[in-house]
């Protein structure tokens, strides 16, 4: 990689050059985030997979800017304008706006009226009045009245389009106005005459007036919303225009001569005409990106939290998707999460079959060796939880309320109708009810992540943007807790490092002709599994009860004959490593290194060693919420509830108190200091106790607080 690109990603990024070099050619070489950041920290120097993302993206960015030098200069070239001089200087520029500014009066562009004065021959004349030395400019002009020039006035004017076009041309006049806004540009926007009852949803931006940089990436995003829906008028501009206008004359006029005052005149049509409108769309378009940058963040975050959630584990599961009219659809799930029984109750109005329904929880809760009770947080959920904690049951259970997000959109997809093509959605539903509880991780990366709802303004956004950042945020959640080879389903190994949808379907395929997998070497049989994509995914794929007990440890093969060594050493088998902390204590690491591995290495082998598999997730916990309330119309000022965080935005945080409207902390409400970012605060699915300050029963609006003291 070019060694100047190298430099400004390590400046950028405040590492090495030669952690960006090798990170480089490891990512160049085929290798994944995931596997660079857990089993190739000697070579990076032991950078995170933020770090390696950032040098991914960063070195994609240069790349696309190497590409894009290309066609310039290609460009330019063929018009026979390409100088030395010039070459040099688009090969030695590294930020795009400035690449931009060097390009644009080279730049195709439709006819222009600089461009028509031009072929009207009137290039010597703005030269003329560009020296600024001329004190009878229309005098002047005379000599270039022909043709379609009509008149020393019309000849005047055709030059100052073409020195207005000079200057939207000139990067130094661009950087210029370019610093103001980034200084001093102020966002407004206006709600459009006749408009107000038809928009009233965006009243909060009908007159908005407010510095750019410091409009919030959710405010910019509605207001950039209304704007396309045809509500609001949106403009940026610095607070006072007249100072372009003023920095423009100290670049461009040299004097006060008539032929100066004429320049300062195409200063004037340059900034309004051109100059304004170009930065003003750069900047339009820039701040639109970082809010978008910051959204997708959010949203990213969530999901990490929301796939990353807390496992019941392998436990036998009653779930219910509840319903009043339709009924509560109820399944029974094995511990491993495959379906063996379904049916239908009635506790609830209209039919309000309540003993009746209550008889047959309790025989399935017998029949089934049920040990936990799943209950979707949507419909008729509070009424379900109530009627479910007061039936007496034959066996210790525990009740959990789960979210039900994007389940429907699971339960009507083809992988549901793949996996149970027997039954409807409302079973499939139940079922992925349960299946969450068990494992959020295993069953949420069959749901596209953009309809698990969790953020803020996701159809806003840059969706391509919006679905790597998912993606890869589904990668790394799958890669740190690790994959059950023998039971994961094809859609969770497809996020396994190095895999892909191909792949994890031949492992399925070939788990189902061959039977379970015994080691991870045995791999290495299913069609196209190379020694490249062995070496990305075996770290990351786990095998329960395997002869060799580190294929069921985040050990890598690579790295075996270095556990098989410490295992001779202290005169044991490696199963006697496997767990044992008090012998794995022994190990003196530095006899180990060799050029092979290092000490981070080892390092992660000793904690593997000592909790091999350890999942990262913490485990589940039982929450109750308030039985005083079961609709909005109980809920009063005042109330101390306790809740669960389901979703985090930039300006606060909404909490599941135990009803169908979700109550809203304001991020000036999370605490008693300021807080500039509410992740900093809670996470999802955190247990939180909050104070209700407002309710609205009419707008279904409800006001909450976490301050203390109050």
């Amino acid at each position: 990689m070019n060694a100047t690109i190298i430099s400004l990603i390590a400046k950028q990024l405040g590492i090495s050059e030669k952690q960006v070099k090798n990170t480089a050619d490891l990512l160049g070489s085929g290798n994944t985030i995931p596997f660079i950041s857990r089993y190739r920290k000697e070579t990076t120097g032991n950078l995170d997979e933020v770090q390696i993302g950032n040098i991914n993206e960063l070195v994609q960015y240069f790349e696309e800017l190497n590409k894009r030098k290309e066609t310039i200069l290609n460009t330019i070239e063929e018009q026979g304008n390409l100088t030395p001089e010039l070459a040099d200087k688009i090969a030695t520029c590294w930020e795009s706006n400035a690449l931009e500014d060097m390009y644009l009066p080279y730049k195709p562009k439709r006819k222009t009226k600089g461009q028509t004065a031009k072929e009207n021959g009137l290039e010597p004349l703005a030269k003329i009045l560009m020296s600024q030395s001329a004190d009878d400019p229309y005098r002047i002009a005379q000599r270039f009245v022909t043709g379609n020039v009509q008149n020393n006035e019309a000849a005047v004017q055709g030059a100052l389009d073409i020195i207005a076009e000079w200057i939207n041309e000139s990067a130094i006049a661009r950087n210029r106005i370019r610093q103001i806004f980034a200084y001093d540009a102020v966002i407004t926007a206006n709600i459009i005459k006749g408009k107000e009852q038809e928009g009233a949803h965006y009243e909060n931006y009908f007159k908005v007036k407010e510095p750019l940089k410091k409009c919030s990436s959710h405010r910019l995003l509605a207001i950039r919303r209304g704007e396309a829906e045809g509500f609001l008028r949106v403009s940026i501009n610095p607070s006072d225009e007249e100072v372009c206008l003023t920095k423009l004359t100290q670049i461009f006029v040299k004097n006060n001569t008539p032929s100066a005052q004429l320049v300062a005149t195409a200063c004037k049509d340059a900034y309004k005409r051109l100059l304004k409108p170009s930065i003003e769309t750069e900047f339009a378009h820039s701040s639109k990106e970082l809010a978008d940058k910051q959204a997708i963040a959010v949203f990213a975050n969530n999901l990490k939290q929301l796939l990353l959630g807390s496992p019941l584990g392998e436990k036998r599961v009653l779930a219910i998707d509840p319903g009043y009219r339709t009924g509560c659809k109820v399944v029974c799930l094995d511990a491993q999460g495959n379906l063996l029984h379904n049916e239908t109750i009635y506790p609830h109005p209209p039919q309000k079959e309540t003993a009746q329904a209550a008889r047959k929880i309790q025989q399935l809760v017998e029949t089934y060796a049920i040990q936990a009770i799943a209950i979707g947080n949507g419909t008729a959920s509070r009424e379900t939880e109530t009627f479910m904690q007061h039936i007496r049951y034959p066996l210790s259970v525990d009740i959990f309320v789960v979210s039900e997000n994007g389940a429907s959109v699971y339960s009507a997809s083809k992988i549901a109708r793949d996996e149970f093509p027997q039954y409807d959605v409302t079973v499939r539903g139940a079922i992925s009810i349960g299946r969450r509880l068990m494992d959020p991780l295993a069953e949420l990366v069959k749901i596209d992540p953009k309809s698990i709802g969790v953020g803020q303004y996701q159809h806003d956004v840059d969706q391509n943007k919006l679905q790597t950042a998912l993606d890869e945020t589904v990668v790394h959640a799958v890669n740190l807790v690790g994959v059950n080879l023998n039971t994961a389903s094809e859609h969770l190994l497809r996020y396994v490092s190095g895999l892909g949808p191909s792949l994890a379907k031949n492992i399925v395929a070939y788990r189902s002709q061959n039977g379970e997998f015994t080691s991870r070497e045995e791999l290495k049989k299913v069609p196209r599994m190379g020694e490249k994509t062995f070496e990305q995914a075996a770290g990351f794929l786990r095998i329960a009860g395997a002869q060799n007990p580190l294929d069921n440890s985040a050990v890598h093969p690579e790295s075996y004959y270095v556990v098989e060594k410490m295992a001779k050493d202290l005169n044991c088998q490696l199963a006697d490593l496997i767990g044992q902390k008090e012998v794995a204590q022994r190990i003196q690491l530095e006899r180990y290194i060799d050029q092979h591995i290092g000490l981070l290495s080892l390092n992660d082998i000793l904690k593997e060693l000592e909790k091999p598999g350890r999942d990262p997730r913490k485990k589940v916990s039982v929450i109750t919420f308030d039985q005083r309330i079961t609709t909005i119309n109980d809920v009063q000022v005042g109330m101390l509830l306790d809740g669960i965080v389901t979703n985090i935005t930039n300006f606060g945080v909404f909490v599941d108190i135990g009803i169908k409207e979700n109550g809203l902390v304001h991020i000036s409400q999370l605490a008693n200091s300021y807080v500039s970012d509410p992740s900093t605060i809670v996470s999802l699915h955190q247990a939180v106790q909050v104070k209700v300050i407002q309710v609205d029963t009419e707008k279904k609006r409800i006001q909450l607080s976490m301050k203390t003291g109050e």
